[in-house]
């Protein structure tokens, strides 16, 4: 069947709009794809770890993350415990000590007396690229504290390791005087500069619930804000049509 021409020009006219319209959708996916890389790249960019030091339980032969704080911990005679200042993310890739958790030879030396409890400890500052900057870590050391039997982790490690310092929340901030400043503050990924922080909870549980790396909440949301834009951009495109 042939087409008038009035047919044949508003035929015209609508592959017209369909190519013009054509244009801008391919400009909007991909300068929705663009934004979506960088908001994610970001994300990436800016993935965080936490400068603090960790608490650990030695079981015989290895660390565990200790599940309490050490003012809350009382270790029974014989337990070996350990300090790791580093910087990480979580529990889950949390520097252990270096220095295996023998309670014998640590305590060698210490031999046990009627009315205290002696508990192994390993205090290992970490290395340079963990340290604040202007700071060197000092050696790790080994200490056995001989304290009352219902002494905490806290109180064992002020025992052989003072001075102490922590921050209003309790929260463990330096051991021996090291670091002089800082408690868990939050150090960026990219620059492996330290930001401020407000920290409230103890280190161990500042470890614990760490985010993992992935993207934020905040993040998320915003990704879903550019590409909510993008498809009420193409409806109304369509509605034009």
């Amino acid at each position: 069947m042939s087409r008038t021409p009035e047919g044949s020009a508003a035929v015209s006219r609508a592959q017209a709009a369909a190519a013009r319209l054509r244009v801008p959708l391919v400009s909007l996916l991909a300068a929705l794809v663009a934004a979506s890389a960088v908001l994610l790249g970001a994300g990436s960019a800016q993935a965080a770890g936490y400068r603090y030091w960790s608490f650990w339980e030695g079981n015989g032969k290895n660390w565990e993350y200790a599940t309490q704080g050490p003012s809350l911990l009382r270790p029974d005679d014989g337990t070996v415990q350990g300090f790791r200042f580093a910087v990480s993310e979580n529990s889950g890739d949390a520097d252990q000590p270096r220095r295996a958790p023998d309670f014998g030879a640590i305590c060698a030396d210490t031999p046990a007396e009627d009315g205290k409890k002696r508990v192994a400890l390993v205090i290992d500052p970490g290395t340079t690229t963990d340290a604040p900057d202007g700071e060197k870590p000092p050696a790790l050391r080994t200490a056995c504290a001989q304290v009352a039997p219902d002494a905490s982790s806290a109180e064992a490690l002020a025992a052989v390791a003072k001075p102490l310092r922590y921050d209003d929340s309790a929260m463990l901030c330096a051991i021996s005087g090291y670091p002089k400043t800082g408690c868990g503050e939050q150090v960026s990924g990219d620059s492996g500069s330290a930001k401020p922080s407000e920290p409230t909870k103890t280190a161990e549980d500042a470890g614990e619930e760490g985010d993992g790396g992935g993207p934020s909440v905040g993040l998320l949301v915003g990704i879903g804000a550019v590409l909510l834009l993008g498809i009420a951009a193409v409806v109304q495109a369509r509605r034009r049509r």
